[in-house]
């Protein structure tokens, strides 16, 4: 299976109105279609926005730091997991991964950030081997903005 670098755009919003921008990965069939990928991990970062509910510059790109060692480590050696999409708005970042294995996930996890100081991250785990969190996100794709 070849992992595809193709990715879009949509915005959506909060519940509490706050404007919510969704980075989708597209061209993941074969791997949802697998059966390997079956559990999704989300790692969710919050922080103080301002008044838009979006990160300063210097935090953004500690997030967008984090983001590319994390993938890094997650997908280049052995595709261990997927990420499929990231939500940033609102006061906090989403990053969504598909993964085969929970555990495994969690030791790359801790030797991917160990680098960093104690990050502010949640980290929450569901079986979802139908993909339902990336297919309600995908559907999104058709308000993709350029």
């Amino acid at each position: 299976m070849k992992l595809s670098d193709v990715w879009f755009t949509a915005l959506s919003e909060s519940e509490s109105g706050q404007m919510i921008s969704v980075y989708g990965r597209d061209e993941l069939k074969e791997f949802m279609e697998s059966g390997k990928y079956r559990e999704r991990v989300e790692i969710t970062w919050k922080y103080e926005g301002d008044k838009r509910g979006l990160p300063d510059e210097a935090l953004a790109e500690k997030m967008e730091l984090v983001e590319e060692i994390l993938r890094k480590a997650m997908e280049k050696k052995d595709k261990l997991a997927i990420l499929t999409g990231v939500y940033t708005g609102d006061g906090e970042k989403v990053w969504v991964f598909y993964t085969r294995t929970v555990r495994v996930f969690g030791e790359r996890l801790n030797e991917a950030l160990a680098s960093f100081e104690l990050l502010p991250i949640s980290i929450y785990t569901e079986l979802d081997p139908e993909w339902e969190e990336y297919q309600d996100m995908y559907e999104m794709k058709e308000w993709a903005v350029d």
